[in-house]
């Protein structure tokens, strides 16, 4: 079974990646698949809308005679992780509760 996952959380997953290190398309999606099933094209769309909402930069780099386009996370897509990490927390916090009756720190703690 799988859990679908929606365009916030999708949108966070990729931008958090982005803010470890800078990716190419290929190996950003080999990395989701860590996590997620998702296929490239699944994953280009989610980059070209954050690309357009200025959430990521892009740049080329040379590599074996051909170009790799690179994506790089920005401020405006720091604040965004921020808010869907935020929407994270809450969100897993209130599925905690009917899954096993306790918040998140009485689980761990």
């Amino acid at each position: 079974m799988k859990i679908q996952i929606t365009a916030d959380l999708l949108d966070g997953l990729v931008l958090a990646l982005l803010d470890r290190k800078d990716y190419y398309g290929y190996s950003l999606t080999q990395d989701m698949q860590q996590a997620i099933s998702i296929s490239e094209s699944t994953m280009y769309p989610v980059l070209r809308r954050l690309k357009k909402n200025e959430f990521l930069t892009t740049y080329d780099k040379p590599y074996q005679g051909r170009n790799r386009r690179y994506y790089q996370i920005t401020d405006a897509g720091r604040e965004h992780l921020n808010r869907v990490r935020k929407m994270w927390v809450d969100y897993k916090g209130s599925l905690d509760e009917i899954f096993f009756g306790k918040k998140e720190e009485e689980i761990s703690g």
